[in-house]
């Protein structure tokens, strides 16, 4: 059944993706508001004299660097998978106060502190990637990381993917309890997720100890209004329904047929946690 959704998820992919030819949008996950702050999520992002990638480098921002977003341009780039538009900031180095335009590609999509620690929420990159069992069909799928940054210095970090554009419409990024897990300080869950019906939402839960990132299977949601759905979720030790030490995977999802029956499928597996890490029961 999920092979189904599968193949049905990347044609609905490919159908969006030559449509897009014909024009550029920003994706959601980039758009930020005027005289709002923000933090720059790739090192050493350029700083230019104009909106454009031919203006002159007048500086250039390390990761977690405060900024001000002053106006947002109406120039967009694309990058992959990736289009944002380009911004007016000012930040500050020392006592000086500075002014210049970047992408908004290099922006936190979000971002949270915590004992001490920064978090980082953003995309990095796009790659290709074939389906494992349709290796004729290539889709672009977008690289997020969650980075976790002691003032200037990268404690750790870890990737994963967020599908492609059509998914980055909205993006959330938080801190949550650390689900009465042995020895973890916090979960962290990173979300991005698409506004039409047919597009896959992403759920990336990390779990923070010991200065480490240690990323949980991820999680994704796609359906198509009453039509067919596919759901994933974990259920931790504090929820209802959990037990000590471990999380489960729940798996639901639904189609209907020729005769508008509704086919659904159910699964679920267990892993457990030992205070360092996880394994499947």
């Amino acid at each position: 059944m999920k092979t189904f959704f599968t193949i049905l998820l990347l044609f609905i992919i490919q159908i969006f993706s030559a449509q897009e030819e014909d024009y550029t949008y920003a994706n959601g996950v980039f758009s930020f508001e005027e005289n709002k702050p923000q933090k720059i999520f790739t090192d050493w992002a350029r700083i230019r004299q104009l909106p454009d990638v031919s203006g002159k480098i007048l500086d250039s921002l390390q990761t977690n660097q405060k900024i001000l977003i002053l106006k947002k341009e109406e120039t967009i780039l694309k990058l992959g998978e990736r289009r944002a538009n380009w911004y007016k900031i000012s930040y500050q180095k020392g006592d000086k106060t500075s002014e210049g335009y970047i992408w908004g590609g290099n922006l936190c999509v979000g971002f949270r502190n915590k004992n001490g620690y920064d978090f980082l929420f953003g995309l990095t990159k796009t790659v290709n990637k074939k389906d494992e069992k349709y290796p004729e069909i290539i889709i672009q799928q977008n690289v997020a990381s969650i980075k976790v940054v002691e003032g200037n210095t990268l404690i750790d970090e870890v990737s994963f993917e967020t599908g492609s554009a059509e998914s980055l419409s909205y993006g959330t990024f938080s801190i949550e309890s650390n689900h009465k897990l042995q020895n973890v300080e916090f979960t962290l869950k990173a979300s991005v997720s698409g506004e039409a019906c047919g597009i896959a939402n992403y759920h990336q839960y990390v779990l923070f100890k010991d200065k480490k990132l240690i990323p949980l299977p991820q999680l994704m949601n796609v359906g198509d209004a009453d039509i067919y759905y596919h759901n994933e979720e974990f259920i931790f030790s504090n929820d209802k329904g959990g037990i000590p030490n471990a999380f489960i995977f729940k798996m639901e999802e639904m189609e209907r047929d020729e005769k508008d029956r509704e086919i659904k499928k159910k699964a679920s597996k267990t892993y457990l946690w030992n205070g360092d890490s996880y394994k499947l029961k």
